[in-house]
């Protein structure tokens, strides 16, 4: 049997809503018991976007897996005839198993299943981290006006007057809304946050 010691991402089951509180108990229980070399990082999947709400941009956080919190460990990886098992340190497994709002880990029976490789860095890529180290700051836009909305110009010589709304342009986060001007419909192109649905 060959054994070899792997740091490796489990997924944890927690009450609905505990997700921070789990992570913040968690970190403060491996600091009190000293067993920061083998949980090395806690994560609760979040991904952020940007929406707008009355012309102000406002970052919201959104649980990619509620329910769940991410839970890099140490771990040994045994490889046999019978194929490969990953054993986690069984004080760990306590410790994480007996936190408050914590129901289990995802596994088979009472053992934790690591993750594969490719799904940690998908959910990477998603919530922005590299190496699932460094942040990258990746911004979606959420706008609550479509095509055909009625809104309000916040911004420009046209402040105050409303238009409907022509054309959406995400990439460029820009808005065409014809407005009407000297008795005919003009259109005046403007910045997402230059407008708000009336």
């Amino acid at each position: 049997m060959e054994k070899a010691i792997v740091k490796k991402w489990f997924m944890i089951h927690t009450y609905s809503g505990y997700e921070k509180k789990v992570k913040t108990d968690l970190e403060q229980k491996i600091e009190t018991l000293e067993k920061g070399e083998i949980v090395t990082r806690i994560l609760v999947p979040e991904e952020e976007s940007v929406e707008l709400r009355r012309g102000k941009k406002k970052v919201v956080a959104r649980k990619l897996f509620p329910g769940y919190v991410m839970v890099e460990m140490i771990v040994t990886r045994e490889e046999s005839a019978d194929g490969i098992n990953f054993k986690v340190d069984s004080d760990a497994w306590y410790i994480i198993r007996n936190t408050n709002g914590v129901t289990g880990f995802v596994g088979v029976g009472s053992d934790p299943i690591p993750m594969e490789d490719e799904e940690v860095e998908n959910i990477f890529r998603v919530i922005g981290l590299n190496d699932g180290d460094d942040k990258e700051v990746k911004e979606t836009v959420q706008i609550n006006f479509s095509v055909g909305d009625y809104v309000e110009l916040l911004e420009g010589g046209l402040s105050g007057h409303g238009g409907k709304v022509a054309e959406i342009d995400m990439e460029h986060k820009r808005v065409k809304v014809m407005v009407e001007m000297f008795g005919r419909m003009t259109p005046v192109e403007v910045g997402f946050d230059g407008v708000k649905k009336a």
